[in-house]
């Protein structure tokens, strides 16, 4: 991210409401030409950088609220703290970061782009993925990648309880321990083209120096995909 930008258009959220600071970063007022913005003072305030769709440069300088980048496109943004629930939620393309740790629901139902947290992220991380991918430095909580449809989570650290339920094409690697696999996810081999695009999404996400060959890899066992009798207990 270009945090240092001296060209970047600096909104203060102490001094102008939120409605007239995403207004700015989605171009309407006329100051997106620069395409480097840097959000001062957020105070955890919601739905900041929401909606956007040029490929623009935000930094975010502190704590941000609920369902921060929301729906992004093509813009790249860093919050340089923590955020709240739904981050980079409906996101389409483009990268989001978060410094720190993060709530629920984090890039859920993300049909692209790729969302980064630096710390951990708390339960139903990647809920109802379609595409993107998220890499999550620390660990993730319980339900993470329920019915996830496609895409990939990368967790360097430990998951909770549940994780997978009901996935369907989407591909979870974990570095660390398991509390318990979801119904329906299995532990799969990893093989040399998931070694490649686990290496791929590291090096994305900064991870330079993790081996991708640290990861084990979990997906679905396809047994639910069509209604089964003998499988009542496991919808």
């Amino acid at each position: 991210m270009n945090s240092a930008n001296s060209n970047a258009v600096r909104i203060d959220l102490g001094r102008h409401s939120l409605r007239d600071a995403n207004a700015s970063l989605q171009g309407r007022n006329g100051s997106g030409e620069s395409g480097y913005f840097r959000v001062v003072n957020p105070g955890g305030a919601h739905a900041i950088a929401c909606g956007l769709d040029a490929p623009v440069e935000v930094d975010i300088m502190g704590h941000a609220g609920y369902f921060c980048a929301g729906m992004n496109k093509l813009a790249r943004i860093r919050v340089a703290g923590n955020a709240g629930q739904g981050i980079a939620e409906n996101m389409m393309s483009g990268l989001v970061r978060v410094e720190g740790d993060v709530s629920q629901c984090a890039g859920a139902t993300a049909h692209g782009g790729l969302l980064v947290v630096g710390g951990n992220a708390a339960a139903r991380c990647g809920i109802s993925l379609k595409g993107g991918d998220i890499v999550v430095k620390g660990n993730v909580g319980h339900m993470s990648m329920f019915m996830a449809q496609a895409g990939r989570l990368v967790v360097l650290g430990d998951a909770g309880d549940s994780l997978g339920d009901s996935i369907y094409e989407a591909r979870i690697y974990v570095r660390g321990g398991i509390g318990t696999l979801g119904a329906d996810c299995v532990e799969k081999p990893v093989e040399s083209i998931h070694l490649a695009e686990l290496r791929k999404l590291l090096d994305q996400a900064g991870c330079e120096d993790v081996d991708a060959g640290d990861f084990r890899r979990f997906g679905s066992g396809r047994n639910l995909y069509n209604f089964k009798a003998e499988n009542l207990d496991d919808y």
